[in-house]
């Protein structure tokens, strides 16, 4: 049986493991472990944040993902994995090139 997640639910920020029970003819990745309405974004946005301790908030309309709160915690721990993930591709780039041996003096 089929239960619609009403508007008010989400007053208390529940986390999207709850999301299973909507229909699933329309399916679509959560990437985070909080939700909230954007009724609720617009009425407090820091509350909205907040409610993700730290970790990104998708914002949903009409039960869908519309757009994810990433506070700037989470948003500079993002921007260094993606840093991360640029240097690994030159290391995999660069790991077969000839080595060259030098000092410091000959720098």
């Amino acid at each position: 049986m089929h239960h619609a997640l009403k508007e008010t639910s989400y007053e208390t920020y529940y986390p999207v493991s709850t999301l299973a029970t909507r229909t699933a003819a329309m399916a679509h990745p959560i990437l985070t472990e909080t939700a909230a309405s954007i009724s609720e974004l617009k009425a407090n946005p820091m509350k909205v944040v907040a409610s993700g301790n730290g970790m990104p908030v998708v914002v949903l309309n009409r039960n869908e993902p519309a757009f994810y709160c990433v506070p700037a915690t989470a948003y500079a721990a993002l921007m260094d994995l993606v840093d991360d993930a640029e240097l690994l591709k030159l290391v995999e780039k660069r790991r077969h090139e000839k080595s060259v041996k030098v000092t410091l003096d000959d720098l």
